[in-house]
């Protein structure tokens, strides 16, 4: 059987656990047709709603890809901070020649030792699949994602200039270093910015401040002034390329699973760094002579808030966990997720 292009592209897109989850949606809405158990134009609707679903999904992935006649490549670190580039080169009118490619994972969170190895992505899969709980429902097959980010990275053509953004934030840095290293041998002009700093300049006057931890917290018209910033033809150098392979080349030798942002370069530390933190919010958030539980996703939230670090909830999530296992906090609820239980410190005895 030969599928349409855009099918094809449908079914590419999915990887083995998207696929798996639509193609038992679709048998469902055939067995309900075999056995009429639903009417025919309700089960028939339900299947094209779910091709039209999936086709119009691929095409958007398909639309950021490099492609031969684009000038500028822009690599960007999280979801959230790719849907903004993505906007914004829109309302710029340049996202038929500016293509987006995301790194989707936080890199400051999880080993990244060896990552050029199938052993090194295996030991960073099998770490998320022991501490991160919302692991199973974002991501699909590891090295279906890394052939296809191979893939879109051999897409880029010669002449594009490649864009790395990179705001002070482990996350975003250690990203960085990593899609340099993607592009080492490459021969395309690289820049590297940091769209925080240039936006800070920007918005920031004497009566008002502003500071942006990770680059996903930008307003769409601040990053489309950012974005205008790109055109001033800075570059790296070589000997500028080969410090940051360097860099990257020390991160990835290192075995420990937690980095943070310190002194203007990327730190790795112990995984409970910000257990007495968290302890210390639990505190503040429930007095000492308060008996009542305390919601985990409030508490995360409060964290985040006022964390001087791009963290992420993950992170924070999974060190709660620990002190729940660790016999320090005590539980109430089921953590399958931060909305579904709530902590307060074990052995409670009002005052």
């Amino acid at each position: 059987m030969r599928n349409t292009p855009g099918i094809a592209r449908a079914i590419d897109s999915l990887g083995k656990y998207g696929a798996k989850i639509y193609l038992g949606f679709a048998l469902e809405q055939i067995r309900k047709l075999k056995e009429r158990e639903a009417p025919l134009e309700t089960a028939v609707s339900d299947l094209i709603e779910l091709y039209d679903e999936l086709i119009e999904s691929a095409e958007k992935k398909a639309a950021w890809d490099p492609v031969p006649t684009c000038t500028h490549v822009h690599f960007v670190v999280g979801c959230s901070f790719a849907g903004l580039m993505k906007a914004a080169l829109k309302q710029l009118h340049w996202s038929g020649t500016h293509k987006v490619i995301t790194l989707s994972e936080n890199y400051a969170i999880g080993p990244v030792r060896d990552l050029d190895s199938y052993e090194g992505r295996k030991a960073r899969r099998d770490w998320f699949q022991d501490h991160i709980t919302e692991f199973f429902e974002v991501c699909d097959d590891p090295e279906e994602d890394y052939d296809h980010l191979l893939e879109r990275v051999n897409k880029i053509p010669e002449q594009a200039k490649v864009i790395v953004w990179a705001s002070r934030n482990a996350c975003e840095q250690t990203g960085m270093l990593y899609a340099i290293r993607l592009l080492s041998g490459r021969s395309n002009s690289l820049a590297v910015y940091d769209a925080c700093r240039i936006c800070e300049e920007l918005v920031n006057r004497p009566d008002v401040t502003y500071s942006f931890r990770y680059s996903g917290e930008i307003p769409s018209d601040s990053l489309q002034a950012a974005l205008v910033r790109t055109k001033d033809n800075s570059y790296l150098s070589d000997a500028d390329k080969r410090r940051l392979e360097r860099e990257w080349q020390t991160i990835s030798k290192q075995s420990g699973t937690f980095r943070i942002w310190r002194d203007a370069a990327v730190a790795e530390v112990p995984d409970d760094y910000y257990d007495r933190y968290l302890l210390e919010m639990l505190d503040k958030l429930r007095s000492a002579s308060d008996p009542r539980y305390l919601k985990a996703a409030r508490l995360i939230g409060e964290a985040m808030g006022c964390c001087e670090q791009y963290i992420g909830d993950a992170y924070f999530e999974y060190r709660l966990r620990q002190l729940i296992y660790d016999g320090i906090l005590e539980i109430k609820g089921v953590p399958s997720s931060m909305r579904r239980y709530s902590v307060r410190r074990k052995n409670f005895s009002p005052n």
